[in-house]
């Protein structure tokens, strides 16, 4: 992990893009970029398609440095190249964007109102590659549907795989996704915010963790959690909210920016000019960089 690294994950301008779909989301994604299930035969042929569309969104010339902070990744985008370089490297490189990694390997079954993350095998391999290969941070997600028991395990699980995280010498994005349909969602989002409190108290003076949270339904809940001392970022994921009402959204949340996939990737296809796709892709970008730097 480098200073500079540091510096721009904590303080860079923009946003960070999740180009991170994985195994179960990477139909749904390659469907709305114009490419039918039908399209392709096998995970091989599907993966070497969902690596061309982030290739083009990658070396893009509306992908800049200047409004994206960082690039979350799948393991199979880590381990491709880019223009002849790892993926990783490509980022930092040729973009100055930081890069970071999806390690959670999906979601267990809902339990007391909430979904913990699956067993990571081989977790430490993984970090101990994707440092080799140039990446700064990971990311995990879980989901909290209901407040209760099951809130406060996912936060225990999320800050317990933390630390082995920064054990291994990254960052890691901690995501406990608030589900924005759950009939108590800023009762879960009150909760949430004590929970993770007392996870950030937990950690040694010296770790500082990132916190990828949904839009909460009252401005500004989560400002402590931005301006805490063991946080070096609090972003937004976009959680089923369309581009327009997430930048909104998000533009009410000051000193929180956006690592939004769907509302990232809304309206561009396989089937666009590379003008038409570049276009389409620096008008996000710049919509979502505005509302990151309010």
């Amino acid at each position: 992990m480098s200073s500079d690294q540091f510096k721009k994950a904590q303080s860079g301008s923009g946003f960070i893009a999740a180009l991170d779909q994985s195994g179960g989301s990477t139909p749904k994604a390659l469907k709305l970029y114009g490419i039918a299930e039908d399209a392709y035969s096998g995970d091989a042929e599907m993966f070497d398609l969902v690596h061309e569309m982030r290739t083009r969104i990658i070396t893009s010339p509306s992908f800049d440095g200047d409004r994206i902070v960082g690039a979350i990744l799948f393991e199979d985008t880590m381990d491709r190249e880019i223009d002849g370089k790892p993926t990783a490297e490509y980022l930092w490189e040729a973009k100055k964007i930081v890069p970071f990694l999806k390690v959670d390997k999906g979601l267990a079954e809902e339990k007391d109102g909430a979904q913990v993350m699956k067993p990571i095998p081989g977790l430490d391999d993984l970090l101990k590659r994707a440092r080799e290969k140039g990446v700064f941070g990971t990311k995990m997600r879980s989901v909290i549907k209901m407040p209760g028991g099951g809130l406060e395990a996912v936060v225990d699980q999320q800050f317990e795989v933390g630390r082995q995280i920064l054990a291994a010498g990254l960052v890691p994005i901690i995501e406990p996704e608030v589900d924005i349909h759950s009939p108590e969602k800023a009762k879960a989002e009150e909760q949430l915010k004590a929970a993770l409190l007392k996870g950030l108290d937990s950690l040694a003076d010296d770790q500082v963790v990132m916190l990828k949270l949904t839009l909460p339904d009252e401005a500004n809940l989560y400002r402590e959690l931005v301006d805490h001392p063991k946080v070096l970022r609090v972003v937004a994921l976009s959680g089923g909210y369309n581009r327009e009402e997430a930048c909104e959204k998000l533009t009410a949340n000051h000193g929180v920016i956006a690592s939004f996939s769907r509302a990232l990737t809304e309206g561009l296809t396989a089937q666009q000019s590379d003008d038409e796709f570049n276009a389409t892709l620096d008008a996000a970008i710049s919509a979502i960089a505005k509302a990151s730097n309010t």
